[in-house]
């Protein structure tokens, strides 16, 4: 039954655009069961120089971005490992830049049914239990999530890169979900990440890339407080002390939740505690875009010391961002002076464009994520690299 499925999505995706068969180099049988060394890295640079980004197969992971600075030198951008084994076995667990899913961000109680509902109960009719990885809640899609799992690698060209994922009903997740990922590098400073989801039965889907940002590449400077963040949005989804959604929304005038003329993130750092969940300072929070930000950006983020300003823009309705305020004392890279300097607290800003945060136990918000027959799951986010 698998096996018909995956013949039927390739012919899917292929006629989507999402693959292009000159390039596809890979044995079907390795689709069922990825064999492939999941820490091999895979390079791909601009024509122009402008960015080159490496990968691994474990999570369909990036570990380094080379970019531009104001010097015309190129800094490694994003945390992570030299040893790249560790993305599988760091206790840590950090998440350092992979493709999260089949459901990113958290699940209350990792519980939801479909349809969708407010509160439902364990045992009941159409109710789906997750494992609980974060307290009672569920993140990023379990304990075993899409980030420690094997993709396989189906295209290769200079500029990019294609993975796929074969998720088999995975931590309780109802269906069997086929993804592929491809990563694009352009000229004039582009980073495109492409997603395509293609699921057996309903389920809930909701992926996204969880990089881990240091636009100074640890060179000067060794936190985020400095940098310069624009977001346009005039609301953010209010949360408990557990960082799970109330189903209402805050207003972000008068806060230092409101990034609409920009703001350096430290600017009004006193005033964030508790945005972060209880005894909590900092930020983790979902924003709600004001408009459509697929086109242009709606969110953008600059060093005054490297010059490095990257904007971005998606297909998705809201982004979280994070201030690394839990980010564990992990040995750096040695392009960030590691291994005897660490990583740590507010070292990188973490921003994840994805769909509104929890909606599948929140119906009132009308945000329909559950994906099945007819209904793919698409995201597409854009990062263009300048300087200031």
């Amino acid at each position: 039954m698998v096996s018909k499925f995956l013949t039927l999505l390739l012919a899917g995706a292929l006629a989507q655009g999402a693959l292009a068969t000159a390039d596809l180099d890979f044995d079907f049988g390795d689709l069922l069961h990825p064999t492939g060394w999941p820490f091999d890295e895979s390079t791909i640079k601009a024509p122009d120089g402008s960015v080159t980004a490496k990968f691994v197969s474990i999570g369909a992971t990036l570990t380094e971005l080379w970019v531009n600075g104001r010097d015309g030198k190129q800094r490694d951008i994003v945390l992570g490992y030299d040893d790249n084994s560790k993305l599988l076995t760091d206790p840590a667990h950090p998440y350092f830049n992979p493709i999260v899913g089949r459901y990113a961000n958290r699940i209350k109680n990792g519980r939801f049914s479909i349809p969708i509902s407010k509160d439902p109960q364990p045992g009941a009719p159409n109710v789906y239990q997750i494992p609980q990885n974060e307290g009672n809640n569920t993140l990023h899609g379990g304990i075993l999530g899409w980030d420690r799992r094997n993709w396989t690698m189906i295209s290769k060209t200079s500029t990019s890169v294609t993975y796929f994922h074969l998720d088999t009903a995975d931590e309780g997740f109802p269906g069997t979900v086929a993804a592929f990922v491809t990563h694009t590098v352009s000229n004039g400073g582009q980073y495109k990440v492409s997603i395509l989801a293609k699921a057996s039965q309903k389920t809930p889907i909701m992926l996204t890339q969880h990089i881990y940002w240091n636009l100074d590449g640890f060179q000067g400077a060794d936190t985020i407080f400095d940098y310069n963040l624009e977001l346009e949005a005039s609301r953010v989804v209010a949360v408990d002390g557990t960082l799970i959604p109330t189903g209402e929304f805050t207003n972000v005038s008068d806060t230092a939740l409101d990034f609409r003329t920009a703001q350096k993130i430290g600017s009004r750092w006193n005033d964030t505690v508790g945005l972060c969940g209880a005894d909590c300072q900092g930020y983790d929070n979902c924003w709600v875009y004001d408009r459509d930000v697929s086109k242009d950006s709606g969110f953008a983020m600059w060093s005054d010391l490297s010059g490095i300003k990257v904007e971005m823009w998606t297909t998705d309705k809201a982004v979280q961002f994070y201030s690394g305020n839990g980010i564990p004392a992990i040995p750096r890279k040695k392009a960030h002076g590691g291994p005897d300097l660490v990583y740590g607290k507010h070292s990188a800003m973490v921003i994840e464009q994805q769909g509104y945060i929890d909606a599948i136990n929140n119906p009132e918000w009308n945000q329909d994520q559950i994906y099945g027959p007819g209904r793919d799951f698409q995201w597409q986010t854009t990062y263009k690299f300048s300087t200031v």
